[in-house]
């Protein structure tokens, strides 16, 4: 009897098994875009680390546990870049990770999956929430998604000529 319960238990888990992934750099991109003086400024980071739970047929059950090196940004102006680094922006000696990690995955009422969870930059962590999609991708997936952050609920910058608000854009291959 124990083991027919046992071997119940592990069928039924199987059905719920959620595959890992891990994100990798070749094929990702996170860019973001910011207003300064009135323009739109673009500029991106590498550095992608983390881990990924993830099965198609349950992506409401989903993990995303990812984060970026926040000491490469980069905006194709060397001291630009250099100032971004610096203690009153992203302060990289100090903070050199830029983390989200999930709490929950749903279903918007057009169908779209949207993912909620929390963004922590400089030690400030804040929920943000964006819809998100995923495509089958040679032994992984590729997610793509975009939010707004306003850069002050951060602590990143003072008062300047940048826009407070700014688009992140993901595109996030994963493979096993």
């Amino acid at each position: 009897m124990k083991k027919l319960i046992v071997f119940a238990l592990i069928i039924l888990t199987c059905n719920f098994v959620v595959a890992q992934y891990k994100p990798i750099e070749k094929g990702s991109s996170v860019k973001f875009t910011i207003k300064n003086f009135g323009i739109n400024t673009g500029g991106s980071f590498t550095g992608l680390q983390g881990d990924i739970n993830f099965d198609k047929d349950h992506p409401e059950e989903a993990k995303f546990v990812v984060s970026i090196d926040a000491n490469t940004i980069n905006t194709d102006n060397d001291m630009r870049d250099n100032h971004l680094r610096e203690a009153s922006y992203f302060d990289v000696k100090k903070y050199p990770r830029i983390s989200f990690v999930s709490t929950k995955i749903s279903r918007s009422t057009s169908g779209e999956l949207v993912v909620y969870g929390k963004l922590t930059i400089k030690d400030q962590t804040r929920d943000i929430s964006f819809p998100f999609t995923f495509t089958a991708s040679n032994n992984g997936y590729l997610f793509n998604g975009t939010f707004n952050i306003n850069r002050k609920d951060f602590g990143v910058g003072g008062s300047s000529t940048i826009s407070n608000n700014l688009d992140v854009q993901l595109i996030i291959l994963a493979t096993k």
